[in-house]
């Protein structure tokens, strides 16, 4: 069983903290960045090169628009999964070696700012907007690579480190 009294004496423990600077410095900076994207912004298409756009859509669904649905039911249903995988990352992270621990300090940083969001907006908003001529991969957000440089460098991990 999960002894949530433990989780907190671990996640404060002393050799955790620079772990959990790392988690607050992503979330920051997504948080930074997007409210200055809410300011400065509003739902035109700005312009940057060939390459790139910063274009403000509001994502209801999972990373990169997944799932995006005007459900209230299914909205907070998928909310309430994204807790539940955010409490398990930070369990993992707290069990795992130091690579590891950066690596979901990384992913959890990422995944609160999202979580931030669905919360006090009922959606993310997501503004970079890659592509080459008529291809648009989909929109994101600072968060959302944080969340994918994470699990690539896991998966690299288990690629290169086999035990």
């Amino acid at each position: 069983m999960i002894n949530l009294n433990e989780i907190k004496n671990n996640i404060f423990r002393r050799e955790n903290f620079f772990y959990l600077i790392v988690i607050l410095s992503v979330f920051g900076g997504d948080r930074i960045l997007k409210n200055l994207v809410l300011e400065k912004f509003n739902e035109n298409t700005y312009y940057i090169n060939n390459f790139l756009n910063f274009d403000l859509l509001w994502n209801t669904g999972i990373g990169f628009g997944l799932f995006s649905s005007n459900s209230s039911l299914f909205y907070n249903f998928t909310s309430g999964v994204i807790a539940i995988v955010i409490f398990f990352l930070i369990i993992a992270g707290l069990q795992s070696d130091k690579f590891d621990k950066i690596t979901f300090s990384i992913i959890i940083g990422g995944a609160l700012g999202n979580f931030y969001d669905r919360i006090v907006f009922n959606a993310v908003p997501d503004f970079i907007d890659i592509h080459y001529k008529n291809f648009h991969w989909f929109t994101f957000n600072l968060a959302d690579i944080f969340i994918t440089l994470g699990i690539i460098l896991l998966i690299c991990k288990s690629i290169v480190i086999k035990k």
